[in-house]
């Protein structure tokens, strides 16, 4: 960590306009996440004249990932939402060349603020209802982002209306293909039901996150929101994806009528609804609910790959490919169970 820490400093002291004796204080390794290694630093520098002291997150291309994302894509989502109601750290420097850090990487401002553990009962206390107001709201005002116009036109690809559910179910299949160490009978059923009974064409082509739940936010001790994290998987597509992914049980450690464990399913959907000014189609939202299912399971899926062949021993990589699997069978069983009664 050391070298790394010194390594850091050099870069900054060659990118930060007049600065000098840049030193990285603390490095701190935050573990969790699925496709870059996150260190959180407090550097300190000298710049003209006056002594700097800043709180930086790096963000590290890793030698191995579970979710293969660009970099740029995560980068440009950061850059996209400054300024905006949307609220997300400051991007500051994207670096691809190798030979400061060994592999590329970006780095942003630290905002102050806590996660939320999504498996454990009641995270947000007695703000759970001031925070799913942000929570839903914010959600809405990402899809209603015109990605025309602030800059995601240039790292992300628009489909078709008609063509975000092929693409996404398409993508997540082959994950499921490539990674697989066993038969999954569940996920296959599942992919057969979702591409037999496709959801109608997305009713406008949005900023989806891809990764939008409870987790990957952080608020603090009054209960705002003060930064939307984790936007490796953004992309353009339906905006029913985003709000399927964010209700789905697993993030609320079980309860099914408080997505993320904040307002209910009633409140969400209309918050969502008021801030992006868009629709819920119920037969679209479900299909996109399944599907949402389907692509945990990719991920759990990989997870378990990932362990089982050394390529990371991160214990989260583990318990993900154990125990959130099983979950999101369980799920996936009694949703598919339901729809042979119905027919």
């Amino acid at each position: 960590m050391t070298d790394l820490a010194q390594r850091f400093a050099r870069f900054l002291e060659a990118n930060i306009n007049d600065a000098s004796d840049v030193v990285v204080e603390h490095m701190d390794r935050i573990h969790g996440g699925a496709s870059r290694e996150t260190y959180r630093c407090k550097v300190r520098w000298h710049e003209g004249g006056r002594e700097v002291e800043r709180g930086l997150i790096l963000r590290r291309d890793p030698p191995s990932s579970l979710i293969e994302t660009k970099r740029e894509i995560e980068y440009g989502a950061y850059r996209a939402f400054q300024d905006t109601d949307v609220p997300v750290p400051a991007a500051l420097f994207l670096e691809t060349d190798s030979q400061w850090l060994e592999r590329p990487f970006f780095v942003m401002e630290e905002v102050a603020g806590s996660p939320a553990n999504p498996f454990q009962p009641e995270p947000y206390g007695q703000h759970a209802e001031r925070i799913g107001e942000q929570f839903w709201t914010i959600l809405g005002q990402i899809a209603a982002a015109d990605w025309r116009t602030n800059g995601l036109v240039d790292v992300l690809e628009a489909p078709k209306p008609e063509d975000c559910w092929r693409r996404e179910l398409g993508y997540w299949e082959g994950v499921i293909d490539q990674d697989e160490l066993e038969p999954q009978p569940i996920a296959r059923a599942a992919i057969r039901w979702l591409r037999r009974n496709p959801p109608p064409p997305a009713q406008r082509i949005v900023v989806v996150h891809g990764d939008y739940r409870s987790g990957n936010f952080l608020f603090d001790n009054t209960g705002d929101v003060r930064a939307i994290l984790d936007w490796e998987m953004c992309h353009l597509g339906d905006p029913l994806e985003d709000l399927a992914w964010a209700f789905d049980p697993l993030w609320a450690a079980g309860d099914t009528q408080r997505p993320a464990q904040l307002v209910d399913r009633a409140a969400a959907v209309d918050l969502w609804k008021r801030s992006s000014g868009l629709q819920v189609d119920p037969v679209a939202f479900e299909w996109w609910q399944i599907f949402a299912h389907v692509k945990g399971l990719a991920i759990w899926i990989s997870s378990s790959k990932e362990y089982a062949t050394g390529a990371n021993s991160d214990p989260l990589f583990l318990v993900s490919g154990w125990l959130c699997t099983d979950r999101h069978n369980r799920i996936l069983v009694e949703k598919l169970a339901a729809k042979a009664e119905e027919q």
